[in-house]
């Protein structure tokens, strides 16, 4: 569960006609209260964000919802719809898909700059936020769960040292907020994904890079299928995230050694099938 830190951090700068210190921590309790609603499922994709309802809940003035609206649509949680308003945004298959490719490209050329060795200082600094991410597990507070997994990631990609890339992959992971909640009820998906964040930091220990990327981009699976299974789509049978032991590096390394001979297999077969048929295999007809 790769998912990043909350953006509800809404400034005077970002509120149009919201200038009082009081409206504007106003604002930012509407914006990351909604933020956590959808995050959580209390808001599911396409329900409706009405105004009135809005104001009523939180006890602030019209421009104050509709400011945090407009943060929320910034931020791409929430979407407007001619005739309907702010709904909570939906995703259709091909859009998840492309969405989920920018991710796993900025995420694993995170993994790939981490430098190794880390200094012992930055592991430690992991492993504290990561026992507070266990302990939400374990304690099956859901809302603590969303904060650390938050807190878990963007520690971990500001030790690139890069901080365009870390703010491109917490923008992109705000994105698919109202995606993850379907991974968050998925049973064991909590746990593994917990397993995981340690198996990154055992990675860096070990200057394990290798096993780092794959791991990177292998939590952010997860998230992707269970709502694709949600949402009905039809695509690969999804893979079950919970796995006893975890996967060990090992593992990890080893699976793009079997992906590529399946695939070679593959086109080896689609070139012997163009032979029989008369006519030439082709680049395009080999899957390149």
């Amino acid at each position: 569960m790769t998912e990043l830190k909350s953006q509800s951090k809404s400034s005077p700068e970002n509120g149009a006609g919201v200038s009082a210190r009081g409206e504007v921590e106003l604002l930012r309790s509407v914006v990351s209260s909604l933020e956590e609603d959808i995050v959580l499922g209390r808001l599911h994709p396409r329900e409706r964000l009405i105004e009135d309802e809005l104001m009523e809940r939180f006890v602030a003035k019209r421009h104050v919802v509709r400011q945090a609206l407009a943060d929320l649509e910034k931020m791409g949680v929430v979407e407007r719809v001619p005739n309907r308003g702010a709904l909570v945004r939906a995703y259709g298959l091909e859009e998840i898909q492309q969405l989920y490719v920018l991710r796993n490209l900025l995420e694993s050329h995170a993994a790939h700059l981490i430098p190794m060795p880390l200094p012992k200082a930055d592991i430690e600094e992991l492993r504290r936020v990561q026992l507070s991410h266990d302990k939400a597990v374990a304690d099956n507070d859901l809302g603590r769960v969303f904060h650390a997994n938050v807190n878990f990631h963007e520690l971990l990609f500001s030790k690139t040292g890069n901080p365009y890339l870390a703010d491109a992959i917490r923008q992109f992971a705000l994105r698919t907020h109202g995606i993850r909640f379907y991974c968050l009820t998925y049973p064991g998906y909590l746990d593994q994904a917990r397993r995981e964040h340690w198996q990154m930091i055992k990675a860096i220990e070990e200057c394990d890079r290798p096993a780092l990327e794959q791991l990177c981009s292998r939590h952010l699976l997860a998230s992707r299928q269970c709502y694709e299974k949600a949402a009905g789509f039809r695509t690969a049978p999804m893979q079950p995230p919970i796995v006893q032991n975890g996967p060990d590096a090992a593992s990890i390394r080893a699976t793009p050694k079997t992906e590529k001979a399946s695939a070679r297999q593959r086109r080896g077969a689609g070139a012997r099938r163009g032979a029989k048929a008369g006519g030439k295999p082709s680049r395009h007809s080999s899957g390149l």
